[in-house]
């Protein structure tokens, strides 16, 4: 019997050459402070990376590494300290006008479908909201049948627009969030641990939408997610935060099969293996909790749990350099980088 995610389609299989496609987002060495009492706290150092046309981007960490403020950095929720964002290679604005101009251009689909869609509207009129902001991009009479257009798309019945969000299921309201991001034909959805609420089955489901409207419309991705198992189903491209610094980034055949960080491997060593007798043998566990980020230790923000630092570690902090054995533009911060494959 298939297991779950065997019905999805690798994002690496089909992904197109690089080759000649337009890069519709950059971040630039995005910076985000919070203040918290008299300290500061930094929830992204740093964090640079480009989206091509029809890929997508997977961004994976554990929880607190920064991959959420990032999120809401990408669909202008917030503003950077530092940094900047660049949509379809231009600067996105920072005022309310050149925000809403720019927001058409890229969407996003939340975590929690129970929380994301208001329950006093009913499922047609989230997804007209985005038509009365922006009512240039669909004529008045023509709303109701983009509506139903949508509704069809992401495999709802079009009656079912006719309903609350108390009247679906976890995977249905999911699948309404996607036909709200779809509404205003973005270059880019950021999706934001967007099936990790949802069942297992239910998961494989959404992403394999996913994948189909990548291809059908020629959307971009940024998918964020902490478990592995799905960031490998659909991503082309990886990037690994740890304290809201990019420690490693490839493509994910590079960063699964060959990862060159400690902390990846270490990542990918956590993931279950059903039969232990196939496992093959694992890097030391990760030691220790994530170091507050309040006070991120130094040079190398993951040396303190990591089996091979030096004292180098702790006075210099590692760039980003390209993988030497990389065909995708890889990189890894690491003073020792691994060569041993998973």
């Amino acid at each position: 019997m298939p297991t779950e995610f065997e019905s999805t389609v690798s994002a690496s299989e089909n992904a197109a050459s690089e080759a000649g496609r337009a890069t519709v987002l950059e971040a630039h060495k995005l910076v985000k402070r919070y203040r918290v009492g008299k300290s500061t706290l930094t929830a992204l150092d740093g964090v640079s990376f480009d989206l091509l046309a029809g890929e997508t981007h997977g961004i994976v960490g554990e929880s607190g590494c920064g991959k959420s403020t990032l999120a809401k950095l990408l669909v202008g929720l917030e503003t950077p300290d530092e940094g900047a964002i660049e949509l379809q290679g231009k600067p996105r604005g920072k005022g309310r006008r050149q925000f809403r101009q720019s927001s058409r251009e890229i969407q996003m689909v939340f975590q929690d479908p129970y929380t994301a869609l208001n329950p006093k509207m009913t499922a047609g009129d989230i997804v007209r909201e985005p038509f009365e902001i922006h009512p240039q991009v669909v004529t008045r009479s023509q709303r109701e049948a983009r509506i139903v257009e949508l509704f069809e798309r992401v495999g709802l019945p079009a009656e079912a627009r006719h309903k609350y969000p108390a009247e679906f299921s976890g995977g249905q309201r999911q699948r309404i969030g996607i036909a709200r991001a779809l509404a205003l034909d973005p270059s880019v959805i950021v999706c934001d641990e967007s099936v990790a609420a949802l069942d297992v089955s239910i998961q494989a489901q959404v992403l394999n939408l996913l994948n189909d409207l990548k291809d059908e419309l020629g959307i971009s991705y940024v998918f964020i997610s902490h478990d592995l198992s799905i960031m490998r189903q659909i991503s082309d491209r990886v990037s690994v935060l740890y304290l809201g610094r990019v420690v490693e980034t490839g493509s994910v055949e590079d960063v699964f099969e060959r990862p060159q960080h400690p902390y990846t491997r270490a990542l990918l060593e956590a993931v279950p293996v059903p039969d232990p007798e196939v496992r093959t043998a694992a890097a030391p566990a990760l030691q220790g909790d994530v170091p507050s980020p309040l006070d991120i230790p130094s040079g190398c923000a993951f040396r303190t749990r990591c089996p091979i630092a030096t004292e180098r570690c702790a006075t210099e902090r590692p760039e980003l350099t390209a993988r030497p054995d990389s065909q995708s533009r890889g990189e890894v911060a690491c003073h020792y980088p691994l060569t041993k494959p998973v």
